[in-house]
């Protein structure tokens, strides 16, 4: 309440109040002065608020005093509980933990003056987690509270903490929140086989690095605590097996190491460990964190190919050796127990030739054709050894045969020389070097010797005893003329045993040499010279075959096209093709023109019978008309001139069209053509040509036509 000493009572002032709230939250009686409230006001949100109060002349308005100014401050009640930032915690600790190992720390908040009595005192206290979890009072921190705590068998647990304010005294108003607590895992279990003896089993095929089999240890730690490592320790066949370890499932796989033999083993015994690889020094008296089983392999017998003495086998023998010998032997042997008989065989796709053979049963290899080391020095073979029982189980194996050098090839030249000798050669002088070559191959290498086959009066051969030899004159001058050729047979022998020779023959020709020896013309000149055939000559001679030829050329034409000529055309035929190729008769809509086909007899044209002696030209096969009244002076006409060209040995070689179209003297139409028939147009009666067949048609329209019109006028 505000009062002023001026304040009579009489209602003369009017208090106001300015500040903050001043209107909303706080109101001043402008009469007696009393400051209220208009709702409830939380410290919390304000804990003070400054006012400024007047009193003035209600009339005036002017102020009796001075503004004065003043604090409301607000006390503060136990209105608001304890509060988590988090509604669930999550935290972790190891398990096997002693007790007190701290877990995590919980702190709750209140809105309460903490200066002002207990309201924001604050004491924890656990509410569900006990008794493997305990809590401080006063700092919130989370402990264990049971020692070895084993996340084997409990992983997750759920812990309640509650905060009240008031030092937790009855009355005071509290909070709560969960904190989820996880066990982590250590290295506190050794793995452990699940059995003491594991039984595997293995095809001794198998080969080198087959997995057979896998084992594993259980352990019941997790991540890195449960990785184990496994090893063979003990057992006879530590040198047949390996085991490693696989990361990701925590197996040990047991592989080949060695081939395997039911024949020669068939148990093996293996001891595996399995060790923990990450040990923590903490917890080494729940040790030892290995554990061990025993493994055994028992071998599977399966028919096995043969198997060959050798890997790969090499013979060697001389390329004359006769057929039928034998260069070697393989030998292979079933493994298997019951020893089954060996069936050997070449594959012919390495002796393409069939040079080679093999005997089925004992594996020897024979030639069956001669050997020739010239031609292949080596031949690549392939042995294939099967089971008689089982010829699917098969086995190759290489044989290498190398052919020894025979010395059975003589020398030769090594090129073919083109030697000449010159017209002014003296005696002694160098006219050719020559050297050899042989197929064979000594050890000792090649060495050749030569030497004349006869003794030569113009020329000799000097051995340079370095496989070459030098072929020398032994006269002065030679003469073209006289001798343009000379032959030298040179005898090439090897050094080798037994000793081959041959001869070879040098073609020496003569030629003209300048003075300093070099060729300028050989004998190819002398010898066209006496046959007396100029340049000339060969010209003419080539002229008149050309002629030649122009005239058979030409005889060929002319006779081709005499065949294609006809006869020579008589008065009727004349007439005949003046009707054919003249429209004027039929007028412009007959395009057939005149068919003198009507007039032919059908099967006179079907008995016509080719000529044997030529061969005749392809014509147009002619078309079939309709029969017409058989006429039989037109017929025989035609069989009597056919037959006539037939006997007739100087008639042509075809058959003329114009011939066979003749229609006859005694014809029913007689002539058609418009030339004759414009001086007899009043004698004749074309009526009938309405019975020849619609192709007279149009004819008889304009002829018959005609002559009625002219009746008509």
């Amino acid at each position: 309440q505000l009062h002023s000493d001026q304040d009579k009572g009489d209602g003369s002032l009017k208090y106001i109040l300015s500040g903050d709230g001043a209107g909303t939250l706080f109101i001043i009686d402008e009469k007696t002065g009393d400051i209220h409230a208009t709702r409830r006001i939380d410290r919390e949100e304000k804990a003070f608020y400054t006012l400024r109060a007047q009193a003035i002349n209600r009339r005036t308005l002017r102020p009796v005093e001075p503004e004065s100014e003043f604090v409301i401050k607000i006390h503060d009640i136990n209105d608001n509980e304890p509060t988590f930032p988090e509604e669930i915690y999550t935290a972790s600790v190891p398990e096997m933990s002693v007790v007190g190992t701290s877990v995590v720390q919980v702190t709750a908040t209140d809105a309460d003056d903490p200066s002002y009595g207990n309201s924001a005192r604050i004491i924890y206290s656990i509410l569900q987690g006990q008794p493997y979890f305990s809590v401080e009072p006063e700092t919130g921190i989370i402990r264990t509270a049971l020692p070895n705590m084993n996340r084997e068998n409990r992983e997750q647990y759920q812990v309640v903490i509650q905060a009240k304010d008031m030092g937790g005294q009855m009355g005071g108003l509290s909070g709560t929140t969960t904190v989820n607590i996880t066990l982590t895992d250590v290295n506190d279990n050794p793995p452990r086989f699940p059995q003491s003896t594991i039984h595997l089993r293995v095809p001794e095929s198998s080969p080198v690095g087959t997995a057979i089999g896998s084992v594993k240890a259980t352990d019941a730690d997790t991540g890195k605590n449960a990785e184990v490592e496994y090893r063979i320790i003990d057992g006879d066949g530590t040198d047949m097996f390996d085991i490693v370890t696989q990361k990701d499932t925590q197996e040990g796989i047991i592989t080949v190491r060695k081939p395997l033999d039911y024949e020669t083993r068939r148990l093996y015994t293996l001891k595996v460990e399995a060790e923990n690889t990450h040990v923590d020094p903490r917890f080494y008296y729940l040790g030892p964190f290995k554990d061990t089983t025993i493994v055994k392999i028992s071998v599977e017998d399966v028919d096995e190919p043969p198997i060959f003495s050798r890997s790969s086998y090499l013979f060697e023998v001389h390329e004359d050796i006769e057929l039928g010998t034998i260069i070697g032997t393989v030998m292979a042997r079933d493994p298997d127990s019951a020893s089954s008989p060996i069936r050997f065989s070449l594959d012919r796709h390495t002796d393409l030739d069939r040079i080679f053979n093999i005997h089925s049963g004992n594996g020897s290899i024979y030639t069956s054709k001669p050997l020739d080391r010239e031609i292949s020095q080596w031949h690549n073979l392939s042995v294939i050894a099967s089971e008689i029982n089982n010829p699917k189980d098969t086995t190759r194996v290489p044989v290498y045969v190398r052919i020894l050098d025979v010395n059975d090839n003589a020398p030769q030249f090594a090129v073919f020389y083109d030697t000449f000798v010159c017209e002014n050669a003296r005696a002694g002088q160098l006219i050719q070097t020559i050297s050899a070559v042989d197929k064979d191959d000594p050890l000792g290498g090649q060495k050749f010797f030569f030497s004349l086959a006869a003794v030569n009066p113009n020329f000799t051969v000097q051995d340079n005893e370095d496989n070459t030899a030098r072929i020398l004159t032994r006269r002065n001058g030679f003469s073209r003329h006289e001798i343009s050729t000379y032959l030298l047979p040179v005898v090439i022998s090897d050094n080798d045993y037994p000793i081959q020779s041959s001869t070879g023959t040098l073609t020496i020709r003569v030629c003209a040499c300048d003075s300093q020896g070099n060729m300028q013309s050989c004998n190819a000149e002398a010898l066209l010279l006496p046959a007396g055939l100029s340049t000339g000559a060969l010209v003419a001679i080539l002229l008149c075959i050309i002629i030649l030829l122009v005239i058979v050329v030409l005889f060929a034409a002319l006779k081709r096209q005499r065949k294609k000529e006809p006869l020579i055309l008589s008065k009727e035929d004349i007439r005949d093709n003046i009707v054919s190729y003249n429209d004027e008769g039929g007028g412009e809509e007959d395009t057939q023109a005149f068919d003198i086909g009507t007039l032919r007899n059908p099967a006179a044209i079907e008995d016509k019978k080719l000529r044997r002696d030529i061969i005749p030209e392809t014509l147009f096969v002619p078309r079939r008309t309709p029969s017409a009244p058989d006429n039989t002076d037109v017929r025989d006409f035609i069989n009597q001139r056919l037959k006539e060209h037939d006997t007739d040995p100087s008639a042509p070689p075809y058959d003329s069209l114009a011939t066979y179209a003749y229609e006859g003297n005694d014809s029913i139409a007689e002539s058609l053509s418009s030339l004759e028939s414009g001086t007899t147009e009043g004698d004749q009666n074309y009526d009938y040509l309405r019975e020849w067949g619609p192709r007279f048609n149009k004819l008889a329209e304009m002829y018959g036509g005609g002559e009625s019109d002219k009746d008509a006028s």
